[in-house]
C-alpha cells in the first residue's frame, strides 16, 4: 500500500467519525459558511500580485519536520503582506500536522483568497472546508474517479467554492470538467516523492484549453518561475520552500519581489 491509498484510507475512516460528531447542519450555520468568497482565480490574474499561493504546512510524509511550531497568524499575514496572492493551508492532521483551526484562523486575519489544501473524497468535506472559512478546494486527480470529480466539483461550485484540480501525469488531464477553476500540476511524485518542475513543463505542452494553470512544489528560485512563465503557468504553490526557513514570509517576499519585476 502506498502513501496515497494509506492517506485515503485514515481519511475515510476520519470522515465517517466527523459525521457523528458533526452535522452538516451545524457545519453551515457557522458564521464563515455565509461569509462571501474572494476568488481564487481573479487573485492569480491581478497584475499587481506575484501569482504565488504561500502555503502553511508543519510537516508532510516525506518531511516530518518542516517546521513544526510555526504560527498560523504571524506566518499567513506575512505571507499577504509579502504579496503572496493567495493562501493554501493543509488541514490533514495525521500527515501533515495541520488542522481546520488552522484554517480558520487563517480566514480570520486575512482578506484574500485561502485554499484548503486536504485529500478531499466526500462533500462533507467541500461544506467542512466552506465552514470553516476556505474560498476553494483541492481535488487530487489520482485519488478521485472521473465521475468522483465531476460531482464533487460540481457541488463545490453550487455553494460558492471555486476548484484547483491536481494533476500529477498527462493521463489525468481527461479529468477535467466545466467546473473546474484552476489546473494544478504536483511536481511531486507522490509515490516517490521526486521533485521536478520539468513535470509541469511537460504537462504544459499537452493542455488545450485556456484553464488557469498553477504549478505546484519544488519551486526554489526565480529561474524556475520563469521558465514555469514561458509554459504558460499563472501561479505557484510554494510551501516547502517557504516553510523550512525561520522567517517564511521574508522568503515570500524576496520571491515576490524577484517575480513583480518581470511584468
Amino acid at each position: 500500500m502506498d502513501i496515497l491509498q494509506k492517506i485515503v484510507k485514515h481519511k475515510l475512516e476520519e470522515i465517517k467519525l466527523k459525521k457523528t460528531q458533526v452535522s452538516v447542519q451545524s457545519l453551515e450555520n457557522s458564521p464563515l459558511f455565509k461569509m462571501p468568497k474572494y476568488s481564487l482565480t481573479e487573485a492569480i490574474k491581478n497584475k499587481t500580485k506575484s501569482g504565488i499561493i504561500a502555503e502553511f504546512k508543519r510537516r508532510s510524509p516525506s518531511k516530518p519536520k518542516i517546521n513544526l511550531h510555526a504560527n498560523i497568524k504571524e506566518i499567513t499575514t506575512g505571507y499577504i503582506s509579502a504579496n503572496a496572492a493567495a493562501l493554501s493551508v493543509l488541514t490533514d492532521e495525521h500527515f501533515f500536522g495541520g488542522s481546520l483551526n488552522d484554517l480558520a484562523i487563517a480566514r480570520k486575519h486575512n482578506k484574500c483568497p485561502i485554499l484548503r489544501k486536504d485529500f478531499i473524497i466526500d462533500e462533507y468535506q467541500i461544506i467542512e472546508a466552506k465552514s470553516y472559512g476556505a474560498d476553494a478546494i483541492l481535488l487530487i486527480a489520482e485519488i478521485l474517479t472521473n465521475k468522483q470529480i465531476k460531482t464533487l466539483s460540481a457541488y463545490a461550485q453550487s455553494i460558492g467554492l471555486e476548484v484547483l484540480m491536481e494533476i500529477h501525469n498527462e493521463n489525468e488531464l481527461e479529468k477535467i470538467t466545466e467546473n473546474i477553476n484552476l489546473l494544478g500540476v504536483n511536481n511531486r511524485n507522490l509515490k516517490t516523492f521526486d521533485v521536478s518542475i520539468q513535470t509541469s513543463l511537460d504537462i504544459a505542452l499537452k493542455i488545450n484549453t485556456d484553464i488557469t494553470l498553477i504549478s505546484e512544489s519544488g519551486i526554489k528560485n526565480i529561474e524556475s518561475i520563469k521558465k514555469l512563465k514561458n509554459a504558460g503557468f499563472e501561479g505557484f504553490l510554494i510551501g516547502e520552500a517557504f516553510m523550512k526557513h525561520e522567517n517564511p514570509a521574508q522568503e515570500c517576499e524576496l520571491l515576490a519581489q524577484q517575480i513583480l519585476k518581470l511584468r
